[in-house]
């Protein structure tokens, strides 16, 4: 996925913002791979305080148990790159921050870290969205930098639909 191009992420961002705040609803972050890009995101616009609690960058294991209440067994069964893990960042930075909405990213950017298993560009999403967790595992081309933008890109564009469709529904 490339990425987007910044007017439309301006456009998704405030269309983000937009929708939680017409239905009072907050949204936080849990970045691995990421490293807090999504949050920079979401904070470029002005007036984010009004619905966006925080964020939390858990590069290590120890973080991710601390902080977001991930459990030891989902390290030690599925790793740190997986989608139970994804879930359980979303679930805990979600409570820990009092959120409507979470959204999660835990995966391998490259150059190195990478598996036949799991392939660098490997990333796993988890979406929270008002007590139910949806988790998605993408595979994004590219070095390290384009991965990054690619996965940001795409938890943007997902939370969106999402948001969206809570709204709806």
């Amino acid at each position: 996925m490339p990425a987007i191009e910044s007017n439309h992420r301006t456009q998704v961002l405030e269309a983000i913002a937009d929708n939680l705040i017409a239905s009072k609803c907050r949204l936080a972050t849990a970045e691995s791979c990421t490293g807090g890009g999504i949050a920079k995101a979401l904070t470029e616009l002005s007036g984010s305080s009004s619905w966006y609690q925080g964020g939390v960058v858990s590069y290590s294991n120890s973080l991710k148990q601390n902080l977001l209440c991930v459990t030891t067994g989902s390290l030690e069964n599925y790793g740190a790159v997986s989608e139970e893990v994804a879930r359980e960042m979303a679930e805990g930075v979600a409570t820990t921050a009092n959120s409507d909405f979470a959204v999660s990213t835990t995966g391998i950017a490259g150059p190195d870290g990478g598996s036949v298993d799991k392939p660098v560009g490997t990333v796993c999403f988890g979406f929270y969205c008002a007590g139910v967790t949806l988790v998605e595992t993408k595979i994004f081309p590219g070095d390290r930098r384009k991965v990054r933008e690619a996965t940001i890109d795409y938890a943007l564009t997902r939370l969106l639909e999402l948001i969206t469709a809570k709204k709806s529904g």
